[in-house]
C-alpha cells in the first residue's frame, strides 16, 4: 500500500478540489480496500460494504470543493463512512420487513396507548395540584412554564418585581415537586409486588 507524507496528501486534497481525476484515483487507490475492510467489519455483507464505499468516494467527489486544505483524508474517508454504516443500520432497522422493525413498531403502539393514559392522569393530577397553589403561584409557573415567558416577562405582565417573580417561581415548583413526588412514590408501591 503506497503512503503519502503531508505534504504529498495537500497536494492531492488540493488537486482534488481542482477536478484532478488522477488525483481521486490515488484516493481511491489509497482507501478504498481499507475502508472496505472498515464497512465489512460492521455490515458483515460483502455487497453493503462495496455499496457504502462507492458511496464514501461518490461523496468525496460530490464535495470535494468543501475540503478543507488541511483536512485528513484518512479522518474524513473514515467518518463519512462511519456515518454511511449508521445510516445503512438504521434504514435496515427502519424497513418495513425487519422483524426488529416489526417488533419496535408493535411495542411503540402498545406503549403509546398506555403512555396516553398515563400521561392524562398526570395531567389531572397536576392540575388538580396547581390549583391548590396561592393565585400568584399558579399564575407564575403557567406564564414561566406553559407560555415560556422569561422572569422579566412575568414581572411586567403581573406588575411585580423580577425578584418577587423567581422567588413565587421558586416556592411554587418546589411545593409542586413535594406533591409529585407523593403521587409518583404511591404509584410505584402500588404497581409493585410485594
Amino acid at each position: 500500500m503506497e503512503k503519502y507524507n503531508e505534504n504529498q496528501e495537500k497536494k492531492l486534497i488540493f488537486n482534488l478540489k481542482n477536478g484532478s481525476h488522477t488525483a481521486f484515483d490515488s484516493i481511491y487507490k489509497l482507501y478504498a480496500k481499507r475502508l472496505y475492510a472498515y464497512s465489512l467489519q460492521y455490515t458483515k455483507s460483502v455487497e453493503d460494504a462495496e455499496d457504502i464505499v462507492q458511496e464514501v468516494f461518490i461523496n468525496l467527489w460530490n464535495n470535494r470543493m468543501t475540503i478543507r486544505q488541511d483536512d485528513t483524508l484518512s479522518a474524513l474517508l473514515f467518518i463519512m463512512a462511519k456515518h454511511k454504516l449508521i445510516n445503512a443500520y438504521r434504514a435496515r432497522l427502519n424497513h418495513p420487513h425487519s422483524e426488529e422493525y416489526k417488533e419496535f413498531m408493535h411495542a411503540l403502539t402498545v406503549d403509546d396507548t398506555q403512555q396516553r393514559v398515563e400521561y392524562g392522569d398526570f395531567v389531572k393530577h397536576f392540575t388538580k395540584i396547581l390549583s391548590k397553589l396561592p393565585p400568584t403561584q399558579q399564575r407564575v409557573i403557567q406564564l414561566s412554564r406553559f407560555n415560556r415567558m422569561t422572569n422579566k416577562e412575568i414581572a411586567e405582565t403581573l406588575s411585580l418585581s423580577e425578584q418577587t417573580v423567581k422567588n413565587q417561581l421558586s416556592i411554587g415548583l418546589k411545593s409542586l415537586r413535594e406533591k409529585l413526588m407523593r403521587i409518583i412514590v404511591l404509584c410505584v408501591l402500588f404497581v409493585i409486588p410485594w
